[in-house]
Parts: C-alpha cells; structure tokens; sequence
C-alpha cells in the first residue's frame, strides 16, 4: 500500500515499471527539515537533480521551498513550478554562457561559482546587462564523506569548488569585477552520507571562513552547508543533521542554506516491477523482472542495495536468488543474493526508497521507454507523468 492505495492496482491501471510516489512523505520530510533549523534565518533549497517531476516541485514550492539547480533545464523547471527566483542556488562546475546569462537574467538568490574564470563569466554576463549578480563561492575543504567515491565531491581530488585556502583571494577578485556581488560560501562535501563527522566539520569549515571574511569587510550574508544527507540504515534524521551542523553557526549573523534532495523525496518513492521469469541455472535463481538499470541505475552504478518486497501475500517459502532487469548488461541487477518470498511469473515487486535519483537517472537505453510516475496525494493517485511510447523515442531523429 502507498497511504491507502494498493499498489497491485496501479501496476494494473498504469502498468510497470511504474515510479509511485507519497506526497504526505513528501511534505513530512520538507517540514522536518524546516522546523530543524528553525533557530536560525534558513532556507531549504531541494537539490531538484534528486527528482525534477513538475507535480513534485510545484508542491514543494507551496510549501516555501528554495531550490539548488545544476543546469539551465533545472532552473527553467524550477521557476515554472513557482519556487521564486530569490529562493534558488544555480550550483555546477559545469556552467555555459547560456546558463550563466539564465541566471543572471532570473536574479537569483546567488549563483554559486567554482572557478574564478567562472566568476568573471557572471561578471561580464551581469555588466552586459547592466545589472549586479549575487554570487556565492563554492569551496572544496577536501573533506571525506564516507560514501561511494563516485559520489564524493568534497576531496581534493574531485572537481568541484576551490581550494578552501584560495575563498580570500577569490573574494578580492570579486570585489575588483564589475556586475557581481560575492556575498556568501558554500561546500557539498557527497551525497548518501551516514555520519555526523564529514557534516559537522564542513560546517565548521564554512562558518570559520565566512567569518574571516565578514572581519575582511566582505559582505557575507549567506553560509550554505550543502546537502549530501543519506537514508535508509543508520540515517541521520533532519533533527540529527541540524544538531550536527548548527553550533558553529548559530552565533553568526548569516542566513544558513541546505540542499537536501534525497533526504525529502528518496523513501517516498517505490519503484513497481512485474516478474517476468523465475529461472534456476546452475543451483543459482534469478527472478528476471521488467524493470532495468535503464529505470533505475543506482543499483549498477553506486552498487546501491534497495530493499525489494512482493506487493502481495508475504507469508510463503522463500528464494534466494538474484533479482535482475531485462537490459542487455551483466550489472542489470537490482540485488544479488537476497532472500524474497517465493516470487509467481507475473506478480508485482516493489523496491523501495526509490523516489531519488530514479526516474532523475532514468534512460531509453535498448531502445526502452522510460516509466509513467503516479503522486498519491490525500489517498488519491494521479498520473504525473505518462509512460513514453516508441513515437517519443524517435520523433527527434531524421533518416
């Protein structure tokens, strides 16, 4: 069930792989996160990356959420979604002319720069317009988060942000460009992070150079701790994060920004997948379902463990098997080794904590479609997002 609604009945209507998602989880994990840090002036900026459906960001814009966006799509997303341009981040070590004049345009709270060529391209977007940009700079305080190195940004090694060391003379810099107004730090150290220590020393990091350089006579106004906050086993509540990462900034005259994206939308989501096959070879079982890595990668690419359970009768013998997609791939599976009830051909799975990073990833590799999305809002379900067809895979090709 996803709050009173079977979730075998909408495998039936909208047929699988289907993404459902809880919009009551939703809300809950946003204001969780709100009321945490409500002992000091913040915002909560949704990493819209984690899950960009317009049904999901319009509802956190009318819950007062601020919104970190990496590219010139997210951005465009999320100011038709109604969260304001002065409650958006543009993050990204990545940015192009074209993304950059979009946010000068959209006079955002602040664009977070990664390099000072960077900062000098907002500085000559701004000045030809004749307008002034907020910027905050990114820096990297080469801090481990103990997640999976693909989803490490905060070492030395990565390539985001500056080196923690350069923030003064990049702020000199700043103050010597026309068109732009450095005004705050920010550091996202990864993503899935399970411990207090990489959130809590980021923080401290942030708040001793924002106020080194509030006592330089920059005008610092705003210290954005990232985001990064895992779930699942041994998660962190947004109470704990708060706990972990306010001390050091409560005593400054900032405005604290965070970043969460999993942390609000992953355990809201699941994804529905039908058994196709139950196959044996070689005294090894495979359950072989209708989703693939192409739904659903993070399994494949970060070796991410989702738990898996049968959308009916539980109580029956169970399997040790593989569950795997139909992609043509060996690392097209979603858990190996696992114990499930017995599986039938045909019944509907569910694997769980699926609402980031899944239909955000998702992809037409094999030629497939990629899944319809369902929002259970009040008990109710509603399509957010159709399933694509084979005319949508190719009406952008020509012969």
């Amino acid at each position: 069930m996803c709050d009173g609604v079977p979730l075998e009945a909408l495998a039936r209507e909208h047929g699988t792989p289907l993404y459902v998602y809880s919009a009551a989880a939703i809300d809950e994990s946003f204001r969780r996160f709100d009321a945490a840090f409500a002992s000091v002036p913040h915002l909560v900026c949704y990493a819209a990356k984690a899950n960009s459906a317009r049904a999901i960001l319009a509802r956190l814009a009318r819950l007062g959420a601020g919104a970190d966006v990496v590219s010139g799509g997210e951005l465009r997303a999320v100011l038709e979604a109604g969260i304001p341009a002065d409650r958006v981040v543009f993050s990204g070590v990545g940015k192009t002319d074209e993304e950059i004049a979009a946010g000068v345009d959209a006079r955002l709270l602040a664009i977070n720069v990664e390099s000072t060529r960077e900062l000098e391209k907002v500085s000559e977007a701004a000045s030809a317009r004749g307008v002034t940009a907020r910027v905050a700079l990114r820096v990297n305080p080469d801090i481990d988060a103990r997640s999976h190195p693909h989803i490490s940004t905060g070492r030395s090694e990565n390539k985001f942000g500056v080196d923690i060391g350069k923030a003064r003379e990049i702020f000199a810099r700043a103050r010597e460009l026309p068109g732009v107004r450095a005004v705050g730090v920010q550091a996202h150290v990864g993503s899935q992070i399970l411990e207090e220590a990489p959130l809590a020393k980021t923080a401290c990091e942030l708040a001793a150079l924002a106020g080194s350089l509030a006592a330089a006579g920059f005008p610092i106004e705003t210290v954005d701790v990232g985001g990064g906050l895992g779930i699942g086993a041994g998660a962190l509540s947004p109470e704990a994060y708060a706990a972990a990462v306010l001390p050091p900034l409560v005593p400054l005259p900032f405005r604290v920004l965070i970043e969460p994206g999993r942390a609000i939308v992953g355990r809201a989501g699941a994804l529905l997948t039908r058994v196709l096959y139950v196959k044996r070879e070689r005294e090894k079982n495979f359950l072989v379902v209708d989703a693939g890595m192409n739904d659903f990668l993070r399994p494949a690419l970060y070796q991410a463990a989702h738990p898996i359970e049968p959308c009916g009768d539980p109580s029956r013998e169970s399997l040790l098997a593989d569950v795997v997609g139909p992609v043509c791939e060996t690392g097209d599976a979603f858990l190996r080794d696992t114990v499930l009830p017995r599986p039938r051909e045909g019944e509907v799975l569910a694997i769980r904590d699926a609402g980031a990073y899944g239909h955000a990833m998702a992809s037409n590799y094999n030629f497939r479609p990629r899944p319809a999305e369902v929002l259970i809002e009040h008990g109710r379900p509603r399509l957010i997002r159709r399933r694509e067809t084979y005319e949508d895979l190719v009406r952008l090709e020509a012969e």
